[in-house]
């Protein structure tokens, strides 16, 4: 079954449609409708997640810095009036 519908195009894709037309050498609502196709199948394909792969590397410890005191450490990062 298809509809017959009026549909408006911005100006670029437009021409990208007519430029891909001629590259197929099919009619315009024939590649209009085999790119609307690809886009929503490529729309309703879950996104496929890469894993990242991070690995700890000791930096060892600044001499002179009490990690123990997050007071201490704020005054070294941002200096005396980090409040």
């Amino acid at each position: 079954m298809s509809i017959r519908t009026t549909v408006t195009l911005d100006d670029d894709i437009l021409v990208r449609v007519q430029d891909e037309s001629r590259l197929r050498g099919r009619p315009f609502r024939h590649t209009l409708n085999d790119l609307l196709r690809e886009a929503l199948l490529h729309a309703s394909k879950p996104k496929v997640r890469r894993s990242i792969d991070i690995r700890p590397t000791h930096m060892g410890l600044r001499p002179g810095l009490n990690y123990d005191s997050i007071e201490s450490l704020l005054e070294y990062g941002e200096g005396e009036r980090h409040l």
